[in-house]
């Protein structure tokens, strides 16, 4: 039995799915301007798991514009976050506001007691996320980060083939994410100003797509940061994004393996892959649920993951099972531990590509 697996069976036996018993969720979404909270919205209504009961959102027209799209009433709507709290007293904020906001809301949230997921990646800095932290701690509440590949099985599936020890021991991975451009892609007004704002968002591409492959790296080197980091960004494209990188490589030196992410607004075409390499195989994930090994003296083979057991399977799911105490959000690529680990390489990263040299990583105070 691998550990990997050990360890979900140990989180999920109180509940292998979304208890009967247990009443939704009472969630609020805070902003309107991060564009992932569309696709939210639009699966929301096929999940039982969880209740919305308030928006806030202080620009009232982008308010009456997803009313209208998600016909939504307009009595969940609200433009003061406190007032808000006081009335609805919600278990849970969805947070979709710029990334430089995270802290803002994370903290008045706790404040009431109240526990957060927001989008990837934590903060834009890690003085913000040790803050986060912090309060996190203070409050006793839960801070969670949604990436999209934290629900792609042939990720579960890559780190239990690591865990088996399948792939020997660990030492290279590459890390590909992206797309053609938040601009090419059709990103909304909304989005696009932020996104591509270095103090709204961190950086361009390194922050918003470095942040996967840090996050995926971190759990399978088991929560450990790397020594240092070496970081080359560039603008392929300043005519469209003249005040933050559209390309990135970054590597991660560990004291026996090595990580390449390549985070890129330049992709021709978007993606989200990885590849590890260990003393006995490899394993090459291939989109959500898909996977390509090969093991010494064997041929490559592909393989299809096994779907991803239902409180893992999704944000929502996640999110009331940690609230509800049937898993434990600890080491896994939405805790917030790891996700410290994540900001330490985001910042590292920021600093090599402004200094034009490596940059040790020290520990975190604890």
């Amino acid at each position: 039995m691998t550990k990997w697996f050990c360890r979900l069976l140990v989180l999920l036996m109180p509940l292998t799915c979304f208890a009967a018993g247990d009443a939704p969720i009472r969630v609020a979404i805070v902003g309107l301007v991060h564009g992932h909270v569309k696709g939210f919205l639009g699966n929301l209504s096929h999940n039982p798991a969880a209740t919305l009961v308030a928006i806030v959102e202080p620009q009232v027209p982008l308010s009456q514009e997803y009313a209208a799209k998600y016909h939504l009433d307009s009595k969940l709507f609200y433009t003061d976050i406190e007032r808000m709290f006081s009335e609805q007293h919600p278990d849970a904020v969805l947070v979709y506001t710029t990334i430089a906001d995270h802290r803002k809301v994370i903290e008045a949230a706790a404040m009431h007691g109240v526990s957060s997921m927001v989008e990837k990646p934590l903060s834009t800095t890690l003085d913000d996320a040790i803050a986060i932290r912090s309060i996190a701690r203070k409050q006793h509440v839960q801070v969670l980060v949604n990436y999209e590949t934290t629900w792609y099985s042939s990720n579960r599936e890559l780190f239990t083939e690591a865990e088996d020890g399948k792939l020997g021991a660990i030492r290279k991975v590459v890390v590909h994410d992206g797309h053609e451009g938040p601009k090419e892609i059709g990103v909304g007004p909304e989005w696009l100003p932020w996104l591509t704002d270095p103090a709204q968002n961190g950086a361009g591409a390194l922050f918003d797509f470095g942040c996967y492959g840090a996050d995926l790296m971190t759990v399978l080197m088991h929560g450990e940061a790397p020594m240092s980091v070496t970081a080359v960004v560039q603008t392929d494209k300043p005519e469209i994004y003249p005040k933050v990188d559209d390309d990135a490589t970054v590597i991660l030196r560990y004291p026996k393996a090595q990580a390449v992410l390549m985070p890129s607004w330049d992709w021709s075409f978007a993606r989200k892959d990885m590849e590890v390499y260990g003393t006995l195989g490899y394993a090459i994930t291939v989109g959500p649920s898909h996977l390509r090994t090969r093991y010494k003296g064997q041929m490559e083979t592909e393989m299809t993951a096994s779907p991803l057991p239902k409180p893992e399977s999704g944000s929502l799911d996640y999110l009331a099972a940690v609230l509800q105490g049937r898993l434990k959000a600890q080491g896994d690529l939405s805790a917030l531990d790891t996700n410290m680990v994540v900001m330490q390489i985001l910042d590292a990263a920021r600093r090599s590509a402004q200094a034009g040299k490596t940059v040790a990583v020290t520990p975190l105070p604890q």
